[in-house]
């Protein structure tokens, strides 16, 4: 006989007595419960089962867009959102409440939590560059895919980590570019078509390089968790230029400065150095030898690839994704796309349940980030460099691989 003084029920009041159930059970028979259509998938929209859930890391500007788009689809439940400035991430929880018109959206400010949580299947990040190695690894190690914006890495260490926690966990793991097939697919068709002749080269012009940020310190606004934004960076005084979300690469933004980003060369070369490479099929390899040169003032710089074929930046006279042509035929090729529907967004959900590749599966997205980290420690040494692209070093050249990955503040070391 069970102890009611322990038993873990709880009370629930007086009971119902015999007379009483009977006539609330011929009710209940005579009123049998309604199933809305929308729990078995018969109002057009996949049943709870067959939906991916997920949750959205960093929903600023870029992160806001994201999240929209991945609410927006039938086959996807969204659950919670992260994000350290208290503003917007009550504002991104109203949405997605209003969107479901109910209030189970769960506001988090500190990423793990999100990933702590076993009912997750995916996440998307869109927190600035210096935290995308971290949170895409720990994703990864627990058990989460994950749709990271570009650029993916902040360092050329991080993108060995991020691919080797992927293959590891067998995550889905998806870069975030979508201009690299949407923006330039009439450059990738002229090449992979081979009508005008095998390619030798492509030229990319973008920029400008990072800065050092020195701007005074101000109050730390309300709601604002400053310490957890700058997270593995230097700790830093707070100001409004230095974590900005402004798409902007002009000292008003952290994508201007050294602690956070690349500058231009990989905000915006992830799109432009991401569509160069998959224009002249070397994606799926690392160039082994950066060159710099220096013609009376006017400094630019080539990638070689082991197949020959190069990658110009800023070569003069030259205009963005210029493309140099050879006298060779080159033999047609189907130039490969998204799976699903939706664009990148689609691809990336199509493959969480089919469990392939994405189109800019991590790997990809990394070799792309590589290109823009070797130019941008060329540009800095002012001199050639070796890559060792299985060692993911710099040939006989300590000075170049002290530029490899920079030192985090702790607890978030790699």
């Amino acid at each position: 006989m069970t102890n009611q003084k322990n038993s873990p029920v709880k009370d629930q009041g007086p009971s119902l007595g015999r007379r009483t159930f009977l006539k609330v059970s011929a009710a209940s028979a005579a009123f049998p419960y309604l199933i809305p259509a929308s729990a078995m998938g018969n109002d057009g929209r996949p049943s709870p089962s067959n939906r991916i859930v997920m949750a959205g890391i960093g929903l600023g500007n870029q992160g806001s867009g994201d999240m929209s788009t991945f609410l927006g689809r039938d086959d996807v439940q969204y659950v919670a959102v992260c994000d350290v400035k208290k503003n917007v991430r009550d504002e991104r929880q109203n949405q997605v409440n209003g969107k479901y018109n109910n209030s189970d959206c769960k506001a988090y400010n500190d990423f793990r939590e999100v990933l702590a949580r076993g009912d997750i299947d995916a996440v998307h990040c869109a927190t600035p560059d210096h935290w995308h190695a971290i949170i895409v690894i720990e994703a990864c190690r627990n058990g989460k895919d994950i749709y990271c914006q570009k650029p993916e890495t902040k360092t050329l260490r991080e993108g060995k980590l991020m691919v080797e926690a992927a293959r590891r966990y067998s995550r889905v793991v998806s870069g975030g570019s979508q201009r690299v097939l949407e923006d330039y697919r009439g450059i990738v068709n002229a090449c992979w078509g081979g009508e005008k002749g095998n390619v030798k080269s492509i030229n990319v012009n973008v920029g400008p390089f990072p800065v050092e940020c020195n701007k005074a310190g101000e109050p730390v606004p309300d709601g604002f968790d400053w310490d957890m934004w700058l997270g593995p960076a230097p700790w830093a005084p707070y100001h409004p230029h230095r974590c900005s979300g402004s798409y902007s690469i002009d000292g008003t933004s952290w994508r201007s400065f050294k602690d956070y980003s690349g500058g231009g060369m990989t905000d915006w070369g992830a799109h432009h150095f991401g569509g160069a490479t998959f224009a002249i099929d070397v994606r799926e390899m690392e160039p082994e030898e950066v060159i710099f040169h220096n013609d009376n003032g006017r400094k630019y710089a080539t990638c070689r690839f082991p197949n020959g074929k190069l990658l110009h930046h800023n070569f003069p006279g030259r205009g963005n994704l210029n493309v140099e042509w050879g006298s060779e035929q080159s033999p047609a090729k189907p130039v490969p796309t998204y799976a699903g529907t939706g664009g990148i967004y689609g691809d990336f959900i199509d493959c969480v349940k089919t469990r392939k590749k994405p189109f800019r599966d991590i790997e990809l997205a990394v070799h792309t980030a590589t290109v823009c980290h070797l130019f941008l420690i060329a540009y800095e040494l002012e001199r050639s460099l070796k890559w060792d692209t299985v060692k993911q070093q710099f040939v006989n050249d300590d000075e170049a691989n002290r530029l490899v990955d920079v030192a985090r503040r702790e607890p978030w070391v790699l």
